[in-house]
């Protein structure tokens, strides 16, 4: 789940208009709507934010300070137009980019992934192109690449290099699972990731047949399960 927020009611619809089209979920704020929700946002509702698009408005720089305090998830900025004094104040504020308009959202998904990657030092996927150094005649020993490969940015996942094709939500599904790599995620916090800490029309238990799903679709492809189960716990991508 992505905030969006911007005093400009047009603005957060284009973006959230955006995300939807890419089937990610997102919920759009006025600056002082934020405000207020990011001082008394429990922790599971903090975990479950992908990251935040900030527009082009007065206090941005001490919103996203605020953000820092309490989360490590991405922060972006859009630029209306292109300041050098500006960018500087708003990294010194702890954003992590600063984006000029007009931007795709996929160009959004894949920076705020590349953050994310950094921030919380995980590595970069591996490619699953080729033989493993290890199978290599002569080579020496080393680690072996992950066959599964994900995008974040709204391609499919790849598996020895081709891509399997997922329903949206199955592919968010993977993609939260994966970024919380070996951390049990309980299926409400799956929930809150993929829909949306302020999702209508949808019930958790619908998290249950997509993993369910997305299971057997990857155990088929990869010979192995690679998200491990636990009744009542939760679920934990294990690779």
């Amino acid at each position: 789940m992505y905030f969006l927020v911007d005093a400009r009611k047009s603005v957060n619809a284009g973006f959230k208009a955006g995300f939807d089209r890419e089937g990610v979920s997102s919920f759009p704020l006025s600056p002082e709507e934020f405000t207020s929700w990011i001082e008394s946002a429990t922790r599971s509702d903090l975990d479950a934010v992908q990251g935040f698009l900030l527009g082009d408005f007065d206090e941005r720089a001490r919103c996203a300070s605020a953000i820092r305090r309490q989360s490590r998830a991405p922060i972006i900025a859009l630029a209306d137009s292109r300041s050098l004094e500006q960018t500087l104040v708003l990294f010194d504020a702890g954003i992590d980019d600063v984006l000029p308009k007009p931007v795709h959202v996929r160009e959004i998904l894949a920076r705020a992934e590349a953050i994310w990657r950094r921030v919380n030092g995980e590595p970069a996927p591996a490619d699953p192109a080729g033989t493993p150094p290890a199978e290599q005649p002569g080579a020496p020993a080393g680690p072996v690449p992950e066959r599964l490969r994900v995008f974040f940015d709204g391609r499919d996942p790849e598996i020895d290099g081709v891509p399997l094709s997922l329903p949206r939500r199955e592919r968010h599904i993977l993609e939260f699972l994966v970024r919380n790599r070996g951390r049990r995620v309980t299926k409400t916090q799956l929930f809150n990731g993929v829909y949306g800490v302020y999702s209508d029309g949808a019930e958790e238990s619908v998290v249950e047949g997509h993993v369910s799903k997305l299971r057997k679709k990857l155990a088929q492809a990869l010979g192995h399960d690679p998200i491990e189960a636990k009744r009542y716990i939760g679920y934990t991508y294990v690779g």
